[in-house]
């Protein structure tokens, strides 16, 4: 545990499951006050269990991101408890794995209320406290898919392309006005988390995420960076996304076609069915009681590390390697020819 960040102030959104609870549980390992915002009463008060075990202090709030009073009241609630809220963490999100021609209208509105709408109302709530104070980091989780959308995700990909916008607009204001408060985005790829079970889903098979699969503290320590170094307007995490954003910048097109050939395919598999608990509407561990925690149903084959990560986390070793590769091999050819 840091002594630098013990009692740090955080407030995590979607922090039930996933990487919300992932990212909730890092914080907390460094001794960090977590309010933990979510609408399920099993995942929070489970949520509330972990982060006391790791060593912070926890404060479930349930909270329906949709809703700006809700919001606005749980970062009051949150500053009274444990005092100035240091970083923001949006990461609540709902989806539909679907074909766009079997979505309803009701259903589009939600997704975009909760999964984009709901990052705005927790970034304002952020911002009514940190600007008067001019400090305080909010990051925004992103996807991938915030720059390149696929098949069956088109209320997901919507929700992330307008959140990547709404990001970048309010950095240039941000940096406008010389503020001290930063805002910082993680691109995650595709992540062994709870949404696989409980996302509303009409597709015939079990739905998953594009391979290669990554655990979420892989995620979570992309984010817990991120917040520690917020001066980046964005960071990547995952080779995959590194690869698909590449691929997207010099090739869009044909990406469409090598989707539209793959990605119905590889979001499904054939597991068995889980328990449909759809969470569009209401707290997927509502009904049954059930924790889903941070992980999925694809720890056997989820990376528990990146590389790429890694790598954009230590600029200057990877740097340091590369130059000194270069001058061995220079100077092995610089021999080589000495005695030729």
């Amino acid at each position: 545990m840091s002594s630098e960040h013990t009692g740090q102030v955080v407030v995590v959104t979607g922090a039930s499951g996933g990487i919300g609870r992932a990212t909730a549980l890092a914080f907390a390992a460094r001794g960090a006050k977590v309010a933990l915002l979510a609408r399920g009463k099993e995942g929070l008060d489970g949520a509330v269990r972990d982060v006391e075990a790791r060593g912070g202090t926890a404060l479930a709030i349930p909270t329906d991101v949709s809703d700006p009073d809700q919001v606005e009241a749980a970062a009051e609630q949150a500053e009274q408890a444990f005092g100035p809220i240091d970083v923001w963490v949006n990461v609540a999100f709902t989806s539909i794995f679907s074909e766009f021609k079997q979505i309803k209208p009701a259903e589009y509105k939600r997704v975009t209320e909760v999964s984009y709408l709901g990052y705005v109302y927790g970034t304002m709530a952020a911002l009514n406290r940190m600007l008067p104070r001019d400090a305080g980091t909010i990051v925004q989780v992103g996807s991938a898919l915030a720059y390149r959308g696929i098949p069956l995700q088109t209320a997901y990909c919507g929700a992330k392309h307008a959140i990547q916008g709404f990001h970048e607009s309010l950095r240039c204001e941000l940096l406008h006005d010389k503020s001290n408060v930063h805002v910082t985005m993680v691109q995650m790829p595709g992540v062994n988390t709870p949404q696989f079970d409980w996302v509303l889903s009409r597709l015939p098979k079990p739905a998953q995420p594009v391979p290669p699969i990554y655990q979420p503290e892989v995620a979570a320590d992309g984010v817990l960076y991120a917040a520690d170094h917020p001066h980046r307007r964005e960071y990547w995490v995952g080779g995959s996304t590194a690869g698909t954003l590449a691929a997207n910048a010099i090739a869009p097109g044909i990406l469409d076609r090598y989707l539209a050939r793959t990605g119905f395919k590889s979001q499904q598999d054939d597991r068995p069915e889980p328990d449909r608990a759809a969470n569009l509407w209401q707290p997927a561990d509502g009904p049954q009681g059930h924790d889903y925690t941070a992980h999925g149903s694809f720890d056997d084959q989820a990376k528990p590390r990146s590389f790429q990560l890694w790598a954009s986390q230590h600029h200057g070793v990877v740097g340091g390697a590369l130059l000194g590769l270069a001058g061995a091999a220079a100077a092995t050819a610089f021999g080589w020819r000495s005695r030729r």
